[in-house]
């Protein structure tokens, strides 16, 4: 386990609720167990920055994943923008090329935000990427994408479990690389196609693993949460 990093620190609840009620009903049930919630478009787009700045506030650490993707000066102003509202991680899509890497980068700069590149989704596999024109291994794209990252001032990535061990391999000590598709192994993959356990993705090298439905649907979310945990704990 990397040094430092606790379980609590490395496991992120996916808050997909579709509306800031069911997203605040699941962050009290959660709170307490975990510390780290992400924020992702859906909520985000349904219930406004009002559920940032209360988990902000309440002393949270918030991963706002809206994948800002346009023109560098545009982006530039957005991971500003969001970096104010004093969330710990943003996301930018790598695929928007150096120069907007390098306007996020700046953006953040004397904050505490950080900023992680999104490679791939893990809903992607060759053939998906295929049909949208991009004939190439999705390994060798990660791994293509995240060095970018890297050289433009990034702090970490997004990438599938599987690219891990890879990326681990190729990237600065400290860069962190965030896994969502993690799935404990009773687990169905939903719409994921790159997925992993909790265990799996540690010991290749992911810093943090994002979880979202087998925890959020579960009967008992709290449980399934601090099952997690246990798996992270185990893999050291």
């Amino acid at each position: 386990m990397s040094a430092g990093l606790t379980p609590t620190d490395r496991l992120i609840v996916a808050l997909d609720a579709p509306d800031g009620d069911a997203a605040r009903a699941l962050i009290a049930e959660l709170r307490g167990t975990l510390t780290w919630f992400k924020v992702g478009m859906t909520l985000y787009y349904g219930a406004g920055r009002a559920i940032v700045d209360e988990l902000v506030a309440s002393g949270e650490r918030v991963f706002l994943d809206l994948k800002c993707h346009d023109i560098p000066h545009q982006v530039e102003g957005a991971v500003r923008g969001l970096a104010q509202l004093g969330v710990a991680l943003v996301t930018v899509h790598t695929g928007g090329g150096p120069a907007m890497l390098e306007a996020a980068a700046r953006a953040v700069e004397g904050t505490s935000t950080r900023v992680l590149g999104v490679t791939v989704l893990t809903s992607l596999d060759a053939d998906a990427l295929a049909a949208v024109g991009i004939v190439r291994d999705p390994g060798e794209l990660v791994l293509e994408r995240a060095r970018l990252a890297a050289v433009c001032g990034l702090h970490g990535v997004v990438a599938s479990p599987q690219e891990a061990r890879a990326l681990r391999a190729a990237l600065p000590a400290g860069f962190e690389i965030v896994t969502p598709g993690i799935r404990p192994a009773s687990a169905p993959a939903d719409d994921q196609r790159r997925t992993a356990t909790p265990a799996q993705a540690i010991r290749a090298g992911a810093t943090r693993l994002v979880v979202g439905r087998p925890i959020t649907t579960a009967c008992e979310p709290a449980m399934a949460a601090r099952a997690l945990l246990r798996e992270i704990e185990a893999a050291r």
